[in-house]
C-alpha cells in the first residue's frame, strides 16, 4: 500500500534543470516510488494530476510556488523525501528569513540592479511565462538565452524580430547549448578556445561538433544556439543570419560552421546567400540536405557532424587535424559474432540531433527501405519528457527502454549516445550499465545475440571525464565509436544484409 503526498514551497522558484536534478535524487531515496517537482502553473499541476500525484493538491498554490509531489511506500519515506528536498533546495539557493544570505533577485530589473554590466539573460521559466520575461530582457538591451520550451511560434517571431531590430541575439526558445566568450550555457562541454565560430539550430549537434573540434586539436571562438525552429519559413532564419553576421565581424573567428536540419527552401537560399557574402570560410551541415546549393554558394558542405568538425578544424588550423582515437576496426565488425546479420537497431538517444544524424547515416548505408525499419528514437522529445526529467539529466526512462529492447526478439543492436558536459548526469555511462546487463541477459535467455554500440559526446575537461566514461562502457563490453556518426555506421554494419557487405581492405 502506497501513499501520495504533496508539499508546497511558497515563493521558491527554481529553473527546470534544478527541479529535474532534485526530482531525480529524491526518487532514488528508499521507499520513494515516484517524485515530481514543478512550479505550480496550471499546466504543471495538470501533469502532476495525470501522473497520479494530484491527490490533496493545495488549490491556492500559484505559479511562483513549487510543489513536491510524491508516491511513497509509507508516510515515513515521504517525510524523509520532503526533508531531503528542502535540504537540496537550500543548497541551490533557498533562503530562510534572517539567515544572512545575500539578496537574490527575483526579477530581471532586480538582477540588473545587482549586475548593471550584464548583457545577457538566461531564461528558464515555464513556457507560458518565458516570452514575457524574454521581452523584458530585450527591452533592457540584453541578449537572451531562452532555455524554455513550449513558447508559441508567434511569440518566437515577435521576440526575434525585436532582437533583430535592436541588434540582440535571441537564442531559442528550447535552446539547449551555447558557448559565448568561453562561457558555457545550458548543456555545453568544456572545449578549448580557438578560431571556429558556430551557429546551430541543434543543441546536441553543437555539442558534438564542438567536442570533435576539441578532439581534432582545434578550438571554439563562439557557439551560438538559435533554437530548432529558427530556420522555419515563418521565422526566416533571423538568428542564424544574426549569428553569421556577428561571427563574420569577430576577429577571433577564422572559420564559421552552420548547423541545422534542412531549412525551408526560401530560408536556405537566404542563409546561403549571406554565407556567400562572408569573406571567411563557411562550413554548412544541413543534416540530410542537398550539398549542391552549398557548394554553389562557395561554402563547404558536410554530411555529418564529424565531417563538419574535421573540415572546420582543417581550415582553422591550416593543416590536417589529428586522428580520432577509440574506434573499433570496421573489418572486425563484419566477422564472427559481431556480424549479426539482418535485425533491427533500437537507437535510444538522449540527443535529438544525434538521433537525426544516425538516421541519415543509416539511410546512406542501408538504403531508405531498410533504414526506415530501424527504431531510432529521441527520448528527449516532448513526448517522453512530460512530467519527467530530460534523459541527459536522468537516465531512468532510457534504462527502461534499454531493458525493453533486450526483451524484443526483433532487436539485435542497441545504439546509444552518451552526452557529457554541464547539466548532464554526473555518470551517464555508469548509470546505464545495469540496464545494458539486464538487456543482454534477456537476449541470452531468449537464445539471441545482442550487441550494444555507443559513442561518447564529451571532452577530457568535462565534469564526468571522457576517459573514465569510455572505460566504463568498454569494460561492459559495449562497442565504442569515436563519434556519433561512426557509432551509427557501426550499428548499421552489424545488421547489414549479407549481400550488401563489403569488408574494408
Amino acid at each position: 500500500m502506497s501513499v501520495v503526498r504533496q508539499r508546497v514551497f511558497r515563493n521558491a522558484y527554481r529553473d527546470s534543470v534544478e527541479l529535474m536534478r532534485i526530482a531525480a535524487e529524491i526518487e532514488h531515496l528508499p521507499g520513494v516510488i515516484r517524485a515530481g517537482l514543478v512550479m505550480c502553473t496550471p499546466a504543471n499541476l495538470a501533469i502532476v494530476t495525470d501522473a497520479g500525484l494530484g491527490k490533496g493538491l493545495d488549490p491556492a498554490a500559484g505559479p511562483n510556488d513549487m510543489v513536491v509531489a510524491l508516491a511513497a511506500k509509507d508516510d515515513e519515506a515521504a517525510e524523509a523525501a520532503f526533508e531531503r528536498a528542502a535540504t537540496l533546495m537550500r543548497g541551490a539557493g533557498e533562503e530562510s528569513p534572517g539567515d544572512g544570505r545575500r539578496f537574490v533577485p527575483t526579477t530581471i530589473a532586480e538582477a540588473l540592479g545587482e549586475l548593471p554590466e550584464a548583457n545577457l539573460a538566461l531564461i528558464s521559466t515555464p513556457g507560458p511565462y518565458a516570452a514575457a520575461e524574454a521581452l523584458k530582457a530585450l527591452k533592457r538591451g540584453l541578449h537572451v538565452f531562452l532555455f524554455s520550451d513550449n513558447v508559441s511560434i508567434h511569440d518566437e517571431i515577435d521576440l526575434k524580430r525585436l532582437g533583430a531590430r535592436k541588434g540582440l541575439l535571441v537564442m531559442g526558445p528550447d535552446c539547449g547549448t551555447a558557448i559565448l566568450d568561453g562561457v558555457p550555457l545550458g548543456f555545453a562541454n568544456v572545449v578549448r578556445r580557438g578560431g571556429v565560430g558556430l551557429v546551430g539550430a541543434s543543441g546536441t549537434g553543437l555539442q558534438q561538433v564542438t567536442c570533435l573540434l576539441d578532439a581534432f586539436g582545434a578550438g571554439v571562438s563562439q557557439a551560438i544556439g538559435v533554437g530548432g525552429r529558427d530556420l522555419h519559413e515563418e521565422i526566416g532564419g533571423l538568428m542564424m543570419l544574426a549569428g553569421l553576421e556577428r561571427l563574420a565581424a569577430d576577429d577571433g573567428t577564422n572559420v564559421i560552421v552552420l548547423i541545422s536540419k534542412p531549412p525551408d527552401a526560401p530560408v536556405a537560399a537566404t542563409v546561403l546567400a549571406a554565407a556567400a557574402a562572408v569573406s571567411k570560410p563557411v562550413v554548412v551541415n544541413f543534416l540530410g540536405g542537398d550539398a549542391e546549393p552549398i557548394r554553389a554558394a562557395g561554402a563547404h558542405p558536410a554530411a555529418t557532424f564529424e565531417e563538419a568538425a574535421r573540415t572546420a578544424a582543417r581550415l582553422s588550423l591550416g593543416a590536417e587535424p589529428v586522428s580520432l582515437d577509440g574506434d573499433e576496426p570496421e573489418a572486425r565488425l563484419l566477422e564472427g559474432d559481431d556480424a549479426l546479420g539482418p535485425g533491427r537497431i533500437a537507437g535510444l538517444f538522449s540527443g535529438g540531433s544525434l538521433a537525426s544524424e544516425a538516421k541519415v547515416v543509416l539511410k546512406d548505408l542501408l538504403g531508405a527501405e531498410v533504414a526506415a525499419d530501424q527504431q531510432i528514437v529521441d527520448l528527449g522529445d516532448d513526448e517522453y519528457t512530460v512530467g519527467r526529467p530530460h534523459p541527459m539529466i536522468d537516465p531512468r526512462l532510457r534504462s527502461e527502454k534499454i531493458v525493453e529492447a533486450g526483451q524484443n526478439p526483433a532487436v539485435s543492436v542497441i545504439l546509444l549516445d552518451i552526452v557529457l558536459g554541464y547539466a548532464s548526469h554526473p555518470d551517464p555511462a555508469g548509470a546505464l550499465i545495469p540496464a545494458i546487463d539486464a538487456a543482454r541477459r534477456a537476449a541470452t535467455e531468449g537464445g539471441r545475440r545482442l550487441a550494444v554500440v555507443a559513442a561518447v559526446c564529451g571532452t577530457p575537461g568535462d565534469p564526468q571525464g571522457l576517459a573514465g566514461q569510455r572505460e566504463i562502457l568498454i569494460d561492459a563490453g559495449v562497442h565504442l565509436a569515436a563519434s556519433n556518426a561512426r557509432a551509427a555506421r557501426m550499428a548499421g554494419l552489424m545488421v547489414q544484409p549479407a549481400a550488401m557487405r563489403e569488408v574494408p581492405a
